[in-house]
Order: structure tokens, then C-alpha cells, then sequence
């Protein structure tokens, strides 16, 4: 009872989700549908009306004429329904691949702007792999939600004439099926409850044999597998893991199998019965030998929608639990806080830290324990310190890609939460160390979706070449303008050749000044470099923060770097150590504190910079 209610809410979830997106979207699919259900429920009368007709001619007048009209009815009527039922077929496979495109395109917009802290979640992306899996091949997508209910229609519509032509002539027919059909009913439904069990435990191996997969075949990750003979170990885990899968699949199909055999020997119990009854009705004269062919034609019409009528309800339950999957990871509850306050653009910004603590979700593990920091226009900060003593945490927690454990984080003299969300995040031009860049136009990568349209009005054709203009410019700053003019399709040359040939797989530092140029080029208010020229000589490193410093007066920057050479361009230095600020001030304060962490630090590198 309590699993049954479940269903019946999935379903009512599912339809609620997706039938309004669906028809806004393709609306003719609908109508195709409508025009099968038609097809399909016309259909088994052809034979069920036009054959009895046949036999009483037969035994009868045996009029050829009239025999052909009705062989050539049917043959005519069966190849018209032919043609629609394969044209309807043919434009649905077009529309289930058009649903498939949109609703991954949707997943795949939810899944970027999911809270990042859920990308680190193991339910959350457990669920993302449930989400991608139950709407797709198990459910059949958008199409294999729907056609089970199109197909209950049409099966009672079928079911309502087969019904009213046993009954007038074999009323008893009925009940033999109706029994048979319920024992076939109650097998279908375990069969189906142990395949979801099975869906259930299946998330977390597809999850990690995709991951496997990924690694296996992106030259990303070549030079290290062939550089550590790591092919054997990674093809280990990936069989590993997918013979897991086989597994799971082999003991679904072994605890099935008796229900498989169950429903074969129901279908062979039903025939008999059937036949018996009928052919001893014509037997003893109670029903002609044309009737007799019409209802062994209308039980078996009558059997297979009834039970098409209870598969396809069993079947809609189970594509929508799977389905649901989806429905489930769109509404994802949110971990943030997210307000609807307007930032004052026009305004210096201050950035204030009160007592932030920070713990990773599940881990008791505290990173940060207290800091307190404070950031004004056109102020420039340097966050040093040793590895894990929470530096780029506290530039996550900044930029909301988390929330503080405890402790709070202003802008203006508000707490950030109370913000809109994406307003906040335009006031960052991050480059974080582990920073992506991708197989698109170098100048994509710059701009990132921020270019004017070029096409239409003269005024986008001047904001378009305003947009070369800056790429060109920041391209420059960042120390890139001669790797461009070297190439022969310039700034519109692609990133790795993943998917051209003529594209170029540059450096890690090109790939450094790159993303350096992606965050001049967004000119937001606040600039953050956490690590960004561990790949660049000492030279070329100091070359990249002269440049700045020219880019960023009137900014707020903050630079994370274990260079402390970089730190005498800044302002402030804050230096890092077991989560919490232990020092404070300028690189001449910092550097003539006896036994101070940053003069050890720096005392330590100053060799390398002054010989």
C-alpha cells in the first residue's frame, strides 16, 4: 500500500515537472502521440470485425467477389494504418532525440549552478549520477515517461470494443482472463521491484566507472599514464568496477528468471483456457463457427489490453521512480543563502572578516579558527604561508563558494548572504591555481560569454570592436601578444586539439597568462591571483606583477603566492599559519620581526631572488 502511494506520487511529481516544459517546447509531439493512440486502437478491429465476415462467406454463399471486397478492405486498411503507425513512429524517435538534447542541456545548466560546496558532496553527486542514469536509458527519457500513458489509452479504447463483443456472445470469457491476467499483474510488479532495488545500488559504481572511463581516454591525463606505466592499474579498476555492474545486472536477471517463466507459462494457461472455452461453446452450438473465430481474434485482443493496460501502469511506475531521480536532483536543496539585496556598483567597497571558522562539510577538521581581516578600494593584499594553512579556503569563503561555519563575512557593513547571489560574484576576476581552461577560441576563453554581439546595428558592430580591442589589450598585458601573432588564426585559434586539429596546446605558463588575461579582461572590482605563476620564471613572474600593478590601482587585490618576492607589491601582508592570522602588516614590518614567520620564510627564498 505505502510503496503504491509512493508511485502515484512519483508519477504526479514527474507529469508536473516535465508535461508543462514538454509541450511548451514541442508541442507536435503531443499531437503525434494522439495520432499513434488512434492508430493502435483501430487496428485489432480490422481483423475482429472483417474476418468472421470471411468465414461466413466461406461456409456460406461463398461469393468470390464479395470475398475479395473484404480481403482487399483488409489489405487496404492495414497498409494505411501501416504507413501512419510507421510515419508516427519515425517523427516520435525524431522528438525523443530532441527531448534527450534539451533535458541534458537543462541537467547540465542545473548541475553549474548547483552550490559549488554540493560538487564536493557525495549524496549530491550520487544523486547527479541517479539523475543522468533514471533519465535516460531506465526511464527512456521524456518519451519513455509518456508512451506507457498513451499506451493505457489507447489499450482501453481497444479494451471498451473487445469487451462489448465478449460479452454479447461469451460473457464467461471474461472472468477466465481477468484471473490470469491478475496472476500475471502480481509477477510483473515483483519482477519490477526487484529492478529497481537493483537501479538503487547501481549509482555510486556508474559514477566511479565513468570517472574510470574519463581518465582512460582524455589525453589530459596521457603523460602521466604512460610516464608512471599506470594503463595496466587504471584498465584494473575500471574492470574492478564494472565487473561489479555485471555482477548486479547477473543477479537481476537470476532473480527474475523465475518470474520470466512464471509469465511465459501464464500466457500458455491463458490460450488454453481460451480456446477450450470458446471451442466447446461452437462445439455444442451455442456460438457460430464465424463467432467462434471472432472471439478466439477478441480474447486474445481482450487479453493482451488488459494486460498492456496493467504493464504500461506498472511500467509508468517504474520509469517514474526513475525518472523522479531527475525531478529529485532538480529541486536539490540549496546549502548557501542566497538574498535579493542590490550591490551599490558606484560605491568604494569594504570587505570585512569577522571571526570566520571554517570545517569542510563532513570533516571536523577546522581550516580556518578566527580570522579577522579587513580589505578597502584599492587595497592590496598578500596571503602567505605554509601548504594547508588555509589561504585559498579563505579566498573560497570570499567568493561564496562556500558558506563560514562560524563567524561572518561583510561587504559594506552587511553580511554577504543578504546579497543576490550572481551580483556578488560579478565583483570577482579569481584565478585560482587549479584554473580550467577550455577546448574552445583562445578568445573565448577570454571573454567567456561577455562579448557583444557583432551581428545587427551599428552600435553593436562598435561594441564588438570595442571587445577585439580590450582582448587584444589584455592579451598584451598579459604577455601574450607575440604567442597570437605567431599563430595563424589568432585569437580565434582553439585551445587543445581535442576537436581541431589546428589547435594548440600551450604551455603551462601560456596557460597561467591566459587565465590571467580571462581576469583583466572581466574588470571587476576585486581581483584575486591565488598562485597563478608557479608555472613562470622568476622574470617572467615579475614581469606579470609589474603589470598589475599598473591594472589594479583603484581594485582591491589579493595575491596568494609562495614567492614572497611578490609580496612588496602589496599594501598588507597576512601570513597564514594553522588557520588563523598570525601576522599582519607590511613586507618591511613583517620581514624585521626577529623569530617571525615571515622573515623565516623570506630569508629562507631571499637567495634565490638577490643571489
Amino acid at each position: 500500500m505505502e510503496k503504491n502511494k509512493k508511485d502515484k506520487g512519483n508519477i504526479r511529481k514527474i507529469y508536473k515537472y516535465f508535461l508543462p516544459s514538454a509541450f511548451q517546447k514541442y508541442k507536435g509531439y503531443f499531437f503525434v502521440r494522439f495520432g499513434l493512440l488512434l492508430v493502435n486502437s483501430i487496428r485489432p478491429f480490422v481483423n475482429i470485425l472483417a474476418l468472421p465476415m470471411i468465414v461466413d462467406e466461406l461456409l456460406g454463399n461463398r461469393n468470390f467477389e464479395r470475398i475479395m471486397h473484404i480481403v482487399i478492405f483488409i489489405i487496404a486498411t492495414e497498409f494505411l494504418l501501416g504507413i501512419l503507425g510507421g510515419l508516427f513512429g519515425n517523427l516520435i524517435e525524431r522528438y525523443t532525440t530532441k527531448f534527450e538534447n534539451y533535458y541534458k542541456m537543462v541537467l547540465s545548466k542545473r548541475i553549474m549552478e548547483l552550490d559549488f560546496q554540493l560538487t564536493e558532496d557525495k549524496k549530491a553527486l550520487d544523486q547527479i549520477e541517479a539523475a543522468k542514469t533514471g533519465m535516460s536509458w531506465y526511464s527512456g527519457g521524456l518519451n519513455g515517461i509518456v508512451e506507457p500513458l498513451f499506451n493505457m489509452a489507447s489499450s482501453a479504447l481497444t479494451l471498451a470494443g473487445v469487451t462489448a463483443i465478449i460479452v454479447t456472445s461469451a460473457p464467461l470469457l471474461l472472468v477466465v482472463i481477468l484471473v490470469i491476467l491478475l496472476f500475471a499483474g502480481y509477477v510483473n510488479a515483483k519482477r519490477n521491484v526487484i529492478e529497481q532495488k537493483f537501479f538503487a545500488e547501481l549509482s555510486k559504481e556508474n559514477r566511479i566507472t565513468g570517472y574510470m572511463g574519463w581518465h582512460l581516454t582524455n589525453f589530459k591525463y596521457g603523460k602521466d599514464i604512460r610516464l608512471y606505466a599506470a594503463k595496466e592499474m587504471m584498465v584494473e579498476k575500471w574492470n574492478y568496477h564494472q565487473g561489479i555492474i555485471n555482477e548486479n545486472w547477473s543477479g537481476m536477471g537470476v532473480k527474475q528468471l523465475p518470474l520470466e517463466l512464471l509469465l511465459a507459462l501464464s500466457d500458455v494457461v491463458r490460450d488454453f483456457g481460451s480456446y477450450f472455452y470458446v471451442g466447446a461453446l461452437a462445439i455444442f452450438g451455442k456460438i457460430s463457427i464465424a463467432t467462434c473465430t471472432q472471439l478466439f481474434s477478441a480474447s486474445g485482443t481482450f487479453y493482451n489490453s488488459m494486460r498492456m493496460l496493467v504493464m504500461n501502469y506498472q511500467e509508468l511506475c517504474k520509469r517514474a521512480n526513475y525518472a523522479y531521480e531527475y525531478v529529485k536532483f532538480m529541486d536539490y536543496p540549496a546549502v548557501m543563502q542566497k538574498g535579493d539585496r542590490h550591490i551599490d556598483k558606484d560605491r568604494e567597497h569594504i570587505f570585512e572578516l569577522r571571526d570566520v571558522h571554517f570545517s569542510y562539510p563532513g570533516s571536523d577538521v577546522s581550516v580556518l579558527n578566527g580570522v579577522n581581516l579587513t580589505l578597502h578600494k584599492g587595497e592590496h593584499l598578500a596571503v602567505v604561508g605554509l601548504n594547508g594553512a588555509g589561504k585559498t579556503t579563505l579566498i573560497k569563503l570570499l567568493c561564496r563558494l562556500y558558506e563560514p561555519t562560524s563567524g561572518e563575512i561583510l561587504l559594506d557593513g552587511v553580511n554577504i548572504t543578504q546579497y543576490d547571489y550572481d551580483e556578488y560574484m560579478e565583483l570577482f576576476a579569481p584565478v585560482f591555481q587549479d584554473f580550467q581552461l577550455f577546448a574552445f577560441s583562445m578568445k573565448e576563453n577570454l571573454v567567456m560569454g561577455r562579448e557583444a554581439d557583432a551581428k545587427g546595428g551599428d552600435a553593436k558592430e562598435t561594441d564588438a570592436k570595442e571587445a577585439d580591442a580590450k582582448v587584444a589589450d589584455v592579451l598584451t598585458k598579459a604577455g601574450l601578444a607575440e604567442k597570437i601573432a605567431s599563430l595563424p588564426n589568432g585569437v580565434e585559434t582553439v585551445v587543445y586539439k581535442h576537436f581541431d586539429s589546428e589547435g594548440i596546446e600551450p604551455s603551462g605558463g601560456e596557460q597561467q597568462k591566459l587565465a590571467i588575461a580571462r581576469a583583466l579582461y572581466k574588470d571587476a572590482p576585486v581581483v584575486i591571483l591565488d598562485e597563478p605563476t608557479a608555472a613562470l620564471d622568476p622574470m617572467a613572474e615579475y614581469e606579470i606583477y609589474r603589470q598589475f600593478e599598473e591594472l589594479v590601482k583603484g581594485k582591491i587585490a589579493i595575491y596568494i603566492s609562495h614567492r614572497l618576492s611578490s609580496c612588496q607589491f602589496c599594501d598588507r601582508i597576512a601570513v597564514f599559519s594553522e588557520g588563523a592570522v598570525k601576522e599582519y602588516g607590511t613586507h618591511e614590518e613583517l620581514v624585521n620581526i626577529e623569530g617571525g614567520l615571515y622573515a623565516e620564510m623570506f630569508g629562507a627564498q631571499a637567495q634565490y631572488y638577490y643571489g
